[in-house]
C-alpha cells in the first residue's frame, strides 16, 4: 500500500513535530543563611548568655548560696577578730584563759556528778520518801539562793567600781554580771539589789537603774563563789576590768573567805501560772 493510501489521520500524526520537552524550571536562588552563621563566635556565646533566663529553682538555689556564703564570710571575720586578740595576748594572758576555761569544764563535770549522785541515792535508800524530802529541802534552799528570796554567804569576791567621771554605763555593768556567771558565780549583789536571773539594768540621768532601783557609783558586787574563777574572769585580756578601766574607772577587786548576800527579794506569786503536777 502506498503512502498516498495511508489514513489521512496518520500522515497527519507523522506531519506533526515532536512534543518539545518543558523547559527545566529554572533552580531557586540558595536561601540566605542565617543570621546567626555571620555572626562571631564570640558573639553568639555573648546572645546565648544574655538576656539570662532564669527558672525558679536557680534562683531560689542562687539566694541559698548567698546566704551560706554571708554567714561563712561573717564566720570568719569573727573568728579572725578573735585571733586577733589572742595573737596579741601576752603568754600569761593566755594561760589566764586556759585555766579559766579548764575552771569552767571543771565545774560542768562536778554539776554531772552531783546529779548522779543524787540519782543515785535516790535508787539505792531504803527509804525512798525521806531522802526525796531531804533532796526536795536542800533543792529548795539553792533555789531559794538562785531566786534572791533566802541571804547567802560563803567565799567570794567583792569588786568596787568607782566612777568620777560618769562614764559606766548600765550595759557594762551587765557584762560584769554575766562574766562573774558565767564563772560561777551562785549569788550577786550590786550594792543593795539582789541580782536574780530576770535582772535588768538600764542607765537613768546620773546614775544606773538595777531592777528599777537607782544605784549610785561607787558600784560595789559582792558575789559569791569560787575567788580562784571569779577574779580571772574579770581581769581576762579585753575583759570587765579593762574595758572600765578604758572609761577611766577605777576597779578593785578583793578575794574573801566570807562574803554576805542579804539583799533579798520578794517571792511573788504568779497571777496566772500554777503547778501541773497532780
Amino acid at each position: 500500500m502506498s503512502n498516498q493510501d495511508e489514513a489521512p489521520e496518520n500522515r497527519l500524526r507523522k506531519e506533526l513535530p515532536e512534543e518539545v520537552p518543558a523547559a527545566a524550571a529554572p533552580a531557586e536562588p540558595p536561601a540566605e543563611e542565617p543570621a546567626e552563621a555571620a555572626l562571631t563566635g564570640r558573639q553568639r556565646l555573648g546572645k546565648g548568655l544574655w538576656p539570662p533566663r532564669v527558672t525558679r529553682a536557680q534562683l531560689i538555689v542562687a539566694v541559698l548560696l548567698f546566704g551560706l556564703g554571708f554567714g561563712l564570710a561573717v564566720q570568719v571575720a569573727s573568728n579572725s577578730d578573735d585571733d586577733t586578740a589572742l595573737r596579741g595576748a601576752r603568754q600569761e594572758d593566755l594561760v589566764r584563759i586556759l585555766d579559766e576555761l579548764d575552771d569552767r569544764t571543771q565545774r560542768l563535770e562536778d554539776e554531772k556528778q552531783g546529779l548522779e549522785k543524787q540519782r543515785d541515792e535516790l535508787e539505792n535508800s531504803s527509804d525512798q520518801a525521806e531522802e526525796a524530802r531531804r533532796q526536795t529541802i536542800e533543792k529548795e534552799r539553792q533555789l531559794g539562793i538562785l531566786a534572791g528570796t533566802v541571804a547567802a554567804q560563803g567565799p567570794g569576791i567583792t569588786m568596787t567600781i568607782d566612777d568620777t567621771k560618769g562614764t559606766v554605763e548600765a550595759d557594762m555593768l551587765l557584762d560584769a554580771v554575766q562574766e562573774l556567771r558565767a564563772a560561777g558565780a551562785e549569788a550577786i549583789q550590786v550594792n543593795d539589789v539582789r541580782v536574780v536571773a530576770g535582772t535588768y539594768l538600764t542607765d537613768s540621768d546620773d546614775g544606773v537603774s538595777v531592777d528599777g532601783n537607782k544605784i549610785n557609783a561607787p558600784y560595789r558586787f559582792k558575789v559569791i563563789g569560787k575567788p580562784q574563777d571569779l577574779e580571772p574572769a574579770l581581769n581576762i585580756p579585753g575583759g570587765v576590768v579593762q574595758t572600765l578601766e578604758k572609761e577611766q574607772a577605777t576597779v578593785t577587786v578583793e578575794r574573801s573567805d566570807k562574803i554576805v548576800v542579804d539583799a533579798l527579794r520578794t517571792v511573788k506569786r504568779p497571777d496566772y501560772a500554777r503547778s501541773s503536777s497532780q
